[in-house]
């Protein structure tokens, strides 16, 4: 029924999560752990390895610092999909906008874009553990653009038409939203809000990330911004604004030159297409930022 493929870093973590899948499933399953404790590969490396082996017909992707907390949660899955024939991937996090401006599967501030149903608990900062659930149109399924990577499930059909993308994305960034591009262009990308897990850590964007992020935007630049629900003029603008500027900041925080923001900008020049007043206004926002970035010593 369903073949779980996991990345592995953590040998106590991952024994953990395999009792966990097996209390929990309540559907024939197999388990294809890959030892990545060196990093050498990639996710969608391993995970195009995975579904070589895999023997069921649904798959799911997974961290292994997850804890799933449904019972017979496989027999949710298997029905989503055998309801809702156009659905390709299902995910527990995900947002109905991707922006232009370089980011994550959303944006950064504005409206919310994004509809979840997860536990987080926080590895890297000093916070409370919370139930982050977001459905305001109480909807069993929210067609969104992308989902999250802590977990995410497809089937052997869609697989023929979409897969990972390993020789462009060679590390562990922007597989989750490469693919859900890719699943979009065939089927509906969906957040369920049936399946709860608790995931122990929250993402950490990393310099590379970076320059992942500067590869996922040189594929799909011609189809960015992408959204499934409507906004207006001024949302966008908002989260797109707000979206370059933490965007500058990662990348004066790593180090990394201006030209790297010049080049999002000027890529094709959609952004200046798209948004021509803010790319104006993001043009001189980087020249502002760099210098009192230099000025105050963080250059």
């Amino acid at each position: 029924m369903i073949s779980v493929i996991i990345s592995s870093a953590n040998q106590k973590l991952l024994a953990d999560v395999r009792v966990n899948i097996a209390e929990t499933v309540g559907v024939p399953f197999e388990i294809l752990a890959f030892d990545n404790s060196t990093g050498a590969k990639g996710m969608c490396q391993i995970y195009n390895e995975g579904v070589a082996q895999a023997k069921y017909d649904i798959l799911c992707f997974m961290h292994e610092d997850v804890s799933i907390k449904t019972a017979r949660w496989g027999e949710v899955v298997n029905r989503l999909f055998q309801e809702n024939p156009a659905v390709g991937l299902i995910g527990v996090a995900g947002s109905s906008y991707k922006p232009l401006s370089p980011s994550g599967w959303q944006g950064v501030g504005g409206d919310r874009t994004d509809y979840l149903n997860v536990l987080q608990s926080y590895k890297y900062n000093k916070l409370a553990a919370e139930h982050t659930y977001r459905n305001p149109r109480n909807e069993k399924l929210t067609e969104v653009v992308s989902v999250d990577g802590v977990w995410f499930c497809t089937t052997r059909t869609v697989l023929a038409k979409a897969r990972f993308d390993e020789d462009t994305f060679t590390g562990f960034h922007k597989y989750d939203l490469d693919f859900s591009m890719q699943v979009r262009q065939h089927y509906q990308v969906v957040v369920t809000y049936d399946v709860l897990m608790e995931h122990f850590s929250e993402g950490s964007l990393s310099k590379e990330w970076v320059f992942e992020t500067a590869k996922f935007n040189a594929k799909w630049i011609n189809q960015l911004p992408a959204y499934t629900e409507e906004l207006t003029a001024k949302q966008k603008f908002v989260i797109e604004k707000q979206t370059f500027r933490a965007y500058i900041a990662y990348l004066i925080k790593y180090k990394l030159p201006a030209s790297l923001a010049y080049r999002e900008l000027f890529r094709n020049l959609r952004y200046l297409k798209v948004y021509p007043s803010l790319f104006f206004k993001n043009l001189a926002f980087v020249g502002k930022a760099y210098k009192v970035a230099k000025k105050e010593g963080r250059l």
